[in-house]
């Protein structure tokens, strides 16, 4: 029992008297080890609430929704929508329905399962700007963790593949053109808790190399590792529901750095095989021999993800972004020392204070901030190869000036709108496919 004396702390009794149900959100790639996880809960507690929506029919414009509890199946019906989209899924029918359940089921819990196209970070997004009735859906619920289930036989075949969703049949819309492994990465980095469901077919050590993985994947995100063979759903339960573990101002991945969180870690020597790489500088990369250098660095990455300046281009945050052998660069809007002061007040106080306690007299909070996670990665050439592509000495006596003169590959790839809002939304058109 959760103590209620004076000196518990005071977001522990807020949570003590929240009457609010408790919404966990499940996903991951694979649906039978997803659905194996939800059928473990409901195990646990029959009251539970499960809510499935199947997409199969959606470019038809029809979404197949079950909910259900440990008696059986409560509803399963087919709703036809006005636009076969995900987004107008969520907003038109998932919303719509947690909010009718809470309502009618104010003391049983929720679990939302995901159908596997679809990101939990689209789901956040939803539920912090989309009204139900008039009031957000968080006023109903109180979203208690969104929990991502990889399946040990599948995941890095899924990590490593070079396919696209349209490629495999399985796209949300026409226009999805996603990838296969950049989806897998999303539902792995957005969880605040994993499960890595099953063994690998390689065994115990591979199962492990796996979970190490994870680990420097997701740093942040709390693990559990699930036979699969034999569940023991009462202490499953314990795991995953309940934890309080979801933190609704926590930045998107590519954001983490400029905000001063956990990017990655620095984990140079192999655990299992596995290499966690993290490079830091302040001076700027040369366009050219970063270019140069994009298939070299890539070679052996499983992910890698950050941030990084350009000097040609001062301005821009450019976003790195590569998983599945393509690699995605975008803007992440300008760098505070490009910025007036009067527009300081549109970046989040977090960027702000993490730019004054990192501020350089030259470069203001200009730096590079890149992450590599593979296996057996030689992170001293790694190292060496980033190195080699910053500015060297002269160069950077030369001046701003002369920067924006050099030879420059990805000029015109990174627009900023003029003196626009420094949000960190990235759209990743920029060098979308540079493979490694």
């Amino acid at each position: 029992m959760m103590s209620t004396s004076p000196l518990a702390p005071a977001d522990a009794l807020a949570r003590t008297a929240d009457a609010r149900p408790s919404l966990t959100v499940l996903s991951g790639f694979w649906p039978s080890a997803t659905y194996a996880v939800a059928r473990a809960l409901l195990a646990a507690d029959p009251a539970l609430l499960l809510v499935r929506h199947d997409l199969a029919g959606l470019g038809a414009g029809s979404v197949h929704r079950m909910v259900r509890d440990g008696s059986g199946v409560l509803e399963d019906e087919r709703i036809t929508l006005a636009h076969g989209c995900v987004s107008c899924t969520l907003r038109e029918d998932v919303l719509p329905t947690l909010a009718r359940l809470a309502r009618a089921h104010p003391r049983r819990d929720l679990v939302l399962m995901l159908p596997e196209v679809v990101e939990p970070e689209a789901v956040a997004a939803v539920c912090a700007h989309c009204l139900v009735d008039g009031v957000p859906l968080t006023d109903l619920v109180r979203v208690d963790s969104y929990v991502t289930v990889v399946d040990a036989e599948h995941l890095l075949d899924g990590l490593v593949s070079t396919d696209d969703l349209k490629a495999l049949g399985i796209q949300a819309a026409d226009n999805d053109h996603r990838a296969l492994a950049d989806v897998i990465v999303r539902h792995i980095e957005f969880a605040d808790t994993l499960v890595l469901w099953g063994q690998s077919r390689e065994g115990t050590y591979d199962t492990s190399r796996l979970s190490v993985l994870l680990e420097r994947m997701a740093p942040w995100a709390a693990q559990v590792r699930v036979d699969g063979d034999l569940v023991d759903a009462g202490a499953l339960t314990r795991q995953l529901r309940g934890t309080h573990r979801h933190r609704p101002e926590t930045p998107g991945v590519l954001a983490r750095g400029l905000e001063g969180r956990v990017l990655g870690v620095h984990e140079p020597h192999p655990d299992c095989g596995v290499v966690s790489v993290v490079f830091r500088a302040r001076r700027p990369f040369h366009p050219r021999r970063l270019h140069d250098a994009l298939e070299e660095v890539n070679a052996e990455v499983v992910r890698s993800r950050g941030h990084l300046w350009l000097a040609s281009q001062p301005e821009t945050v450019v976003a790195w972004d590569f998983a599945g052998g393509g690699l995605g660069l975008g803007s992440l809007g300008r760098w505070l020392a490009a910025l007036p002061d009067p527009h300081w007040d549109e970046a989040s106080d977090d960027r702000r204070l993490a730019a004054a306690l990192d501020w350089d007299p030259y470069y203001g909070d200009r730096h590079q901030h890149l992450v590599f996670v593979g296996l057996d990665l030689d992170p001293s050439a790694l190292h060496r190869t980033l190195a080699g592509c910053l500015l060297t000495d002269a160069e950077l006596a030369d001046g701003e000036d002369a920067w924006r003169r050099l030879d420059d590959p990805f000029a015109g790839c990174f627009p900023l709108a003029d003196l626009g809002p420094t949000d960190t939304d990235t759209d990743l058109t920029g060098i979308e496919g540079e493979s490694a």
